[in-house]
């Protein structure tokens, strides 16, 4: 029986770092659901379009970890046929075997809300506007007003909004170094697979 760890929260809050750590410790699968929504913008033309002809080569690009990508994402991530040709995808994914991890913003309230493990991982604004402006070799203070436009859309839109699922552990990396957030993350991990 597969075992999925659902990972949620705002851009920069470490949770693909997280993800990525987990999915290598345990030997699951990883999917950076934010990815799919980067490829689909990426590809241009109708959205909902996009969405349904996704292929492994759009999820390959090299400019999908851009600010515009990611501005993209938000916006086409808002729409409700966009997000309902994805979530099949994404739930499919979280059932391979032995187990998966998916991180992005609904992974814990609308993709798989029977998860095994629920994260719901963020830090303060400026922290990771910080860490982005680094990613991206830019301006502090120019991110910062991307994030929070981004997190305003993410949280807000009518369908599938950003926010923790109910019995999602919050993780606040704010003043966690990398190894702390994810001996945190571990740990909860393996509590619930020995629980099992």
């Amino acid at each position: 029986m597969p075992f999925t760890i659902a990972i949620d929260g705002p851009a920069a809050s470490g949770k693909g770092t997280v993800a990525r750590a987990l999915a290598a410790q345990f030997g699951f699968h990883h999917l950076d659901t934010g990815l799919l929504y980067r490829a689909t913008g990426a590809k241009g033309g109708d959205p909902a379009a996009a969405a349904r002809s996704l292929t492994p080569e759009d999820l390959a690009r090299d400019d999908l970890r851009s600010a515009e990508a990611g501005e993209a994402a938000s916006r086409i991530a808002a729409i409700p046929e966009v997000r309902t040709a994805l979530v099949q995808f994404q739930r499919d994914f979280a059932r391979k075997e032995p187990g998966a991890v998916l991180d992005g913003r609904d992974i814990g309230t609308v993709i798989c809300p029977d998860a095994e493990v629920k994260l719901f991982i963020t830090a303060s604004d400026l922290v990771r506007a910080r860490r982005r402006a680094a990613e991206l070799n830019t301006d502090a203070q120019i991110v910062l007003e991307q994030l929070r436009g981004r997190d305003a859309r993410d949280s807000q839109r009518a369908d599938a909004p950003m926010r923790p699922a109910d019995d999602a552990v919050l993780l606040d990396t704010s003043e966690m170094s990398v190894e702390q957030a994810v001996e945190t993350a571990t740990a909860l991990v393996q509590t619930a697979i020995n629980a099992r």
